[in-house]
Order: C-alpha cells, then sequence, then structure tokens
C-alpha cells in the first residue's frame, strides 16, 4: 500500500471519530439525564409512574423528573417556582425526562412539580 492509501485510511479514520465523538456530545440520553443539574441533590420526589430530582447551588434551584421505565413518548411535565415568582416549566412528550429547568430563587421557599402520564407529584413550599 502506498503512502497516499495510507493517508486517505487515516483521514477516513479521523472523520468518523470526530462525528461520533460530536454525536455523542450532542445527542440526549439516560447518562447525560443523570448530570443535568448543576449542584447538590437535595429531594427526591417519589411518584407512581416517575420520580422528580432537585438539585441547589448558589441559590438557584434546578429539577427534572425522570420516568420510572424509560419508552415511547408520553405528556411529561416539570417545573420550579421561586415564591412570589412565576414557574419555570418544561412540558412535552418525551420518553425519559423533562427538563431540566433552573430558576434563581436565593434564599426563598420553593415549589416543585411534576408529571409522567396521569400521575404526578407537588412538593408544596420546601427548602425554606
Amino acid at each position: 500500500m502506498d503512502s497516499r492509501g495510507i493517508c486517505r485510511r487515516l483521514a477516513t479514520g479521523l472523520a468518523v471519530l470526530t462525528v461520533s465523538g460530536l454525536l455523542a456530545v450532542a445527542s440526549p440520553g439516560h447518562a447525560e439525564a443523570a448530570g443535568s443539574c448543576p449542584g447538590r441533590k437535595v429531594r427526591t420526589l417519589s411518584f407512581s409512574t416517575g420520580s422528580v430530582w432537585v438539585y441547589k447551588r448558589n441559590g438557584y434551584v434546578c429539577a427534572m423528573t425522570v420516568a420510572k421505565r424509560a419508552s415511547a413518548p408520553k405528556p411529561m411535565t416539570v417545573s420550579v417556582q421561586a415564591r412570589g415568582s412565576r414557574a419555570v416549566a418544561d412540558r412535552g412528550r418525551y420518553g425519559h425526562h423533562a427538563g431540566p429547568v433552573t430558576a434563581h430563587v436565593g434564599h426563598r421557599c420553593v415549589r416543585v412539580r411534576g408529571s409522567v402520564g396521569p400521575a404526578s407529584v407537588d412538593s408544596g413550599w420546601i427548602l425554606c
């Protein structure tokens, strides 16, 4: 094999690796769900069809709803509301998780809600 053939194979291999790396970073998946919210996990709100993970960091609260079973897209929601402010929400049809959503809460109480299909959870005012 001549040097041009080797260079062509190396270039093709490098292109394949680059594209696969970009796709791995750009496409959401189950591994991303676990690390999507910054900060430390402060609550897990469980309900029959899923749970809402709540994280806090530097005056911000982040939450995401995660289905118990990943499957075909179904209605899911997640919202975070600081007392005295409007809720920040994500609503749609998802297969694994809704969110994350983040709200600046400072030192105010927070209400977190989430749903997967017909079941839902409401934290009430927490983290006061």
